[in-house]
């Protein structure tokens, strides 16, 4: 029989005493202490009140988990510590959390106060590393992590945009701003390759290559990066651009738990370009030049007309946690309406990720598993970034639709009216992405482990277009024949992993400690594609979903349907190990090497191996360092690390197999095939070496801590295409492995506590790099290139590239004319090779230089947060430095040529001396120097006495709130993570200054 509070309350003391006179000689309790134990127990259990605070600061401590030891009852505390949970007096309480020493303290009253110590959060503080964890004290490789509590708050596209700016050396932006379906561009310590990846690995919970539209905000626990080559070499042939370690959160043990995350987010425009209004327009061209036929009697905006004012993106996240002693779990449903500033572009997805996490075999076997899958729709015919080029140039006092109601066209160069796409056109993708993945441990003994880790990622694609018969482009006098166009594509990918490790951890006479791992990894991945179009619809009735009815199919005079289907796939097999010693906290020694075989490289070089080795030395711990009240924490570490690249297209090293022509025979006509590739049996991976030299340090009880890091990376043997002479080669290019990149840099990371009271305190964190690109060697007797060239420009003018990369150059470099001023008749004048100054057309090649860089060569970042009680105040400031941009908007709409088109204001102001066509030199770069203030934030956490509702945090979060700069275009954060960086491109998509709602709620 089991005694409850009910029993109590329905019979009273009475009923009681019966219950324990029949149970007295029941069978079922043989022994009777225990019963009598459980009854006295209940009858003295009473609520117990208490508070857990930091014993350094007195300051309360939430999300502390407070368990009855023996039981699976258990409570966390509130925003400011405080708990609640029934008790008996001389039931033990287990409290712990992250980050503090664990304690057991007895009940002994119905208020307790419970004080915690903190770890030295700065020394043992766990950073993931790749197949594994370590002590950040243990530590010798350049590595950064960033925990849930430093993320950036607000709306965030991405993942990634929640480390923006938080750790040095990596480069993360959004070249599209807002737009919620463009894509983030990461990159870590420069560029490294020429036709090779160049972005960092992502690893999601073990996962490579895991995507990351399955990691929302809410679920995950930190962020960590292996920056050099002696961290990122177990990962081989993937780690050259450095790996990114996603962890997600999981469940714990303890009292089941909900947290909700949402917010709403609205976007404004942070800066218009300056273009004439149409009574400018009027004053200025049609009066001012008299050209009375370029008045077409309305007043326009058509930027105004493609925004979408009322934009409001809403995010949620509903999450459910809990356990018991063996098992725990964490599920969370989300949802997120992403609209843009821009009319017709927007992302709507839902999702949800499982991990479950259960022990057995007296815990010695653990079971864990994650699901996760996401579920995303995209229209992606609004937010063009031709369609805002359009809104700069396109005469203001034309119409923006006839009388009735069809819409206006322009007949100028390269116009065409956006709101008659956005009405008649359809673009769209939906997407379906799933992941799971399941680990099994087993420790054999307690030093050592063997483990089997499998998982499966699918990723699939539907795209589909269409433009009906009203769309300008379709016209009849067109090549459409006033029939509509269709357009289909199915895309899957998916990747398997398995890997099965064995981990050794054993410490010898309490100062030899020894970790050690070995692992097997098996990768395979696919992709397919599949894309058809068709015209001569005679009806939108069907839109795409009626192919076959397009009459193009029987009509020679209709442009022709096309079809076509791909599949190509990959393996990646290797063997890896890695060894960890530390003696007495002071010496520590990492070595790894990892053997990997793929199936992109030639038959003679499928396998590389890539060995890295690296040290550190506690110095604070040694005997002789006597200076421990200022200097509590010294580290000296340096590594070497060697890691590839075979980030490149699949089948390179290979004959491929094509169609030719067809051939007649008997009346029917047969397809040919012959090679369309020349094989390179000697392709293989880039190779990077990097070597390291880092010093970790904490001064004044560790009030000021950081990390400096200087590195020097040679990546030799580079993925390129190469012209083939024919014969004897059957194709005009080749893929061959020939040239060097060099980069060099110094990072800086700082955290700093300049005040820490019992109501305020004030914290400050910096992250700031300096780096160089260079492009050593390109060439050789067999293969030569002089140099290869990037950022094409637009036309008119035909101005060709504006980049040039040549071997001894820096990565980034413009190169063109030099100009030597404006003349008397509104013409160019450039200098040429001599110094003698000449027109346009009197310059040649020989009279181009190098006149600038894109790439910035400083980028720094300054956090500073402030708590004050309940409140909290984060302001956070991003800057790059030295670097140039390619004003191209400036170059074509800020010159008069460009009418009858509209043009920028400066063509009437600043470049008013101009007269001549457009033309691309030094005239039009600026100093991109600026800083943002990027993120400001303002929470509170609401205090509250109930048993509901653990904590509640409301915050507004500002970003893009302000830029100091001197450019002059409309932001001068752009792509600078390529071979074009610093080009403003003509087209754009807006920048726009965000405001967030936010609420986190736990249950």
């Amino acid at each position: 029989m089991k005694i409850t509070d009910t029993t109590l309350k329905r019979g009273g003391i009475w009923a009681m005493s019966l219950s324990l006179i029949a149970v007295s000689y029941s069978p079922v309790y043989a022994h009777r202490a225990e019963f009598y134990k459980e009854i006295r127990s209940t009858l003295l259990q009473q609520t117990v009140q208490g508070t857990v605070v930091d014993q350094a600061t007195g300051q309360g401590i939430p999300g502390v988990t407070i368990k009855i030891k023996g039981s699976t009852k258990a409570t966390f505390t509130d925003s400011d510590g405080n708990f609640t949970i029934q008790a008996s007096p001389g039931d033990v309480l287990v409290v712990e959390i992250l980050g503090y020493k664990s304690i057991e303290q007895r009940v002994n009253g119905e208020r307790m106060t419970i004080s915690l110590v903190a770890e030295q959060t700065n020394i043992e503080e766990v950073v993931v590393m790749g197949y594994g964890s370590q002590k950040k004290s243990e530590v010798t490789s350049a590595v950064a992590s960033v925990k849930e509590k430093d993320f950036n708050q607000g709306g965030m596209r991405s993942p990634v945009d929640l480390v923006q700016g938080k750790v040095a050396g990596l480069n993360v932006t959004r070249t599209q701003g807002s737009n919620p379906n463009s894509g983030t561009s990461i990159q870590l310590r420069g560029m490294a390759s020429i036709k090779g990846t160049n972005t960092p690995l992502i690893v999601i919970d073990g996962i490579p290559g895991g995507n990351l539209d399955l990691i929302k905000q809410g679920d995950i626990e930190s962020i960590d990066v292996l920056k050099d080559g002696s961290a990122a070499a177990i990962y081989g042939t993937r780690g050259n651009g450095g790996v990114i370690l996603i962890t997600t959160k999981k469940g714990k043990s303890g009292a089941s738990t909900f947290e909700y995350y949402t917010y709403g987010q609205h976007e404004t425009v942070a800066r218009r370009p300056e273009m004439l209004s149409a009574a400018e327009f009027r004053d200025l061209v049609v009066n001012g030049q008299n050209k009375p036929d370029l008045d077409l009697g309305s007043s326009t905006d058509l930027y105004d007309a493609l925004i979408n004012t009322g934009n409001f993106s809403t995010f949620h996240n509903f999450v459910g946690s809990g356990g018991g002693e063996n098992s725990s779990y964490r599920a969370s449903i989300n949802y997120e309406n992403a609209q843009g500033i821009a009319k017709q572009n927007e992302r709507r997805q839902f999702g949800g990720r499982v991990n479950f996490n259960q022990k057995g075999l007296e815990q010695r076997l653990t079971f864990t598993g994650n699901i996760a899958a996401n579920f995303n729709k995209a229209d992606l015919l609004g937010g063009k970034t031709e369609y805002f080029e359009q809104a700069i140039q396109r005469n203001p006092t034309a119409p923006l639709y006839n009388p009735d109601g069809s819409f206006y066209q322009t007949q100028g160069y390269n116009n065409f009216n956006p709101l008659d796409r956005l009405a008649n056109r359809i673009d769209d993708r939906n997407q379906q992405t799933f992941s799971g993945d399941a680990r099994l441990k087993l420790q054999i003994i307690d030093p050592l482990s063997v483990s089997a880790f499998a998982s499966y990622v699918r990723d699939n694609m539907n795209n589909r277009q269409f433009r009906s018969l009203k769309d300008w482009d379709q016209r009849e006098v067109s090549d459409y024949q006033g029939m509509g166009y269709a357009w289909k594509e199915n895309t899957l990918s998916w990747t398997k992993t398995f890997e099965a490790t064995i981990d050794y951890n054993q410490t010898f006479g309490e100062v030899h400690s020894f970790t050690g791992l070995l692992g097997y990894s098996y990768q395979y991945a696919t992709y397919e594609n599949f894309s058809m179009s068709n015209n001569g619809f005679t009806t939108d009735a069907f839109q795409d979903w009626n192919m076959g009815s397009g009459t193009a199919l029987t009509n020679p005079k209709l442009p022709r349907p096309s079809m076509g289907s791909y599949k190509d796939d990959n393996t990646l097999i290797a063997f890896f190990g890695r060894v960890n010693y530390s003696y007495a906290d002071r010496y520590f020694l990492t070595a790894i090497l990892r053997r990997e075989g793929s199936s992109r490289f030639g038959a003679n070089n499928k396998w590389g191996n890539f060995p890295a080795v690296s040290a550190g030395w506690n110095i604070s711990n040694e005997e002789f360092f006597t200076n421990k009240e200022v200097v509590n924490n010294l580290k000296l570490r340096v590594g070497y690390g060697v890691t590839g690249n075979q980030g490149f297209p699949n089948y390179q090293s290979m004959v491929l197999l094509g169609t030719g022509g067809v051939y007649p025979q008997d009346g029917v006509y047969y397809q040919t095939y012959g090679p369309t590739q020349n094989p390179n049996p000697n392709l293989k991976w880039e190779q990077k070496a990097e070597t390291n030299i880092g010093l970790d340090f904490g001064l004044w009880a560790n009030r000021l801590t950081g990390a400096l890091d200087i590195y020097t990376r040679r990546t030799t043997d580079l993925l390129n295409q190469y012209t083939a002479q024919q014969p004897a080669y059957v194709s005009g290019s080749i893929w061959y492995n020939l040239g060097e990149v060099t980069n060099k840099g110094v990072e800086l990371q700082l955290s700093a506590t300049p005040i820490s009271r019992e109501d305020f305190s004030w914290t400050v964190d910096f992250a700031g790099n300096y780096q160089k690109n260079k492009l050593v060697k390109m060439s050789n007797e067999t293969f030569k290139s002089d140099w290869l060239t990037f950022g094409g420009l637009p036309s008119p003018g035909n101005l060709g590239d504006a980049i040039r990369l040549e071997e001894g150059g820096e990565i980034g470099s413009f190169y063109g004319k030099r100009f030597a001023g404006i003349n008397d008749e509104g013409k160019w004048l450039f200098y040429k090779a001599d110094g003698s100054t000449g027109t346009a057309a009197e310059m040649n090649d020989n009279d181009l230089t190098y006149i600038g860089n894109g790439v910035p060569k400083y980028q720094a970042s300054l956090g500073n947060r402030f708590s004050y009680k309940g409140f909290d105040l984060t302001i956070f400031f991003r800057g790059k430095f030295k670097y140039q941009i390619l004003n191209t908007a400036d170059m074509f709409f800020g010159n008069q040529k460009w009418l009858p088109n509209n043009v920028l204001k400066s063509a009437f102001t600043k470049h008013s001396a101009i007269k001549d066509d457009p033309q691309y030199s030094d005239y039009y770069l600026e100093n991109g120097n600026f800083v943002k203030l990027d993120n400001i934030t303002l929470g509170y956490n609401f205090k509250f006495k109930t048993n509901y509702v653990r904590n509640l945090y409301v915050y507004v979060t500002g970003r893009n709130i302000a830029t100091i700069t001197g450019y002059s275009g409309l932001d001068p954060e752009l792509q600078d993570t390529g071979f074009d960086a610093g080009i403003d491109s003509r087209g754009f998509y807006p920048r726009t200054r965000s405001w967030t709602l936010g609420l986190n709620v736990g249950f």
